[in-house]
């Protein structure tokens, strides 16, 4: 087996980059990336099938992680490479694992088209069939009252009234014609 440079090299940080002052762990990072960087890079690009971004991840925390056992990596007397594609290995396995683990994430797009209700239109809508019923009968009025917006059946409305169900039937007829009339003079056509 081979040593890597960066384990094997012996001499002091000031000597291994042009005279400028290094420290150990800066030099083996460093060491570590010229060496190691491409080719596992490559090596994670055909895990994380092409994808070049995912794979630059993959390769930074794989370096990260040999920067936190750098102790490790210097009492090691092999090659640093097996390590590092096992570990970037296990990385790419950690993230499609969390992957299937984590609900699929949904596109917020579609939802910015599908017009929300709008409750101008309601309270739009409200007001101008308040105004039509006020230009009904008082008579009228109280039997659409009773029987659409109370929602009560023709006998619970003559009830209600006081007057027999024939004429709530009666009324209920001719106080809908006049409220489409009402409505269709104030431009609501049904």
């Amino acid at each position: 087996m081979r040593k890597d440079s960066a384990v094997a090299d012996d001499r002091p940080p000031r000597a291994r980059h042009r005279g400028q002052p290094a420290e150990p762990d800066e030099e083996l990072m460093r060491a570590l990336y010229r060496e190691h960087a491409g080719p596992l890079l490559a090596y994670v690009l055909r895990l994380v099938a092409g994808d070049r971004q995912r794979a630059e991840d993959v390769v930074q925390e794989t370096l990260i992680r040999a920067w936190k056992n750098a102790g490790q990596l210097n009492r090691a007397t092999g090659s640093v490479r097996p390590w590092l594609v096992t570990v970037a290995r296990r990385i790419v396995i950690d993230g499609h694992r969390s992957r299937q683990a984590r609900p699929q994430e949904v596109d917020p797009s579609p939802l910015e088209v599908i017009p929300a209700e709008d409750e101008i239109d309601k309270a739009l809508w409200l007001m101008t069939l308040s105004d039509a019923l006020e230009d009904l009968t008082p008579a009228h009025r109280e039997v659409l009252v009773e029987t659409y917006f109370k929602g009560r059946t023709v006998n619970e409305a003559a009830e209600a009234l006081g007057i027999p169900s024939g004429t709530v039937r009666s009324r209920v007829f001719y106080a809908l014609r006049s409220m489409k009339l009402a409505l269709e003079e104030r431009g609501v056509t049904a």
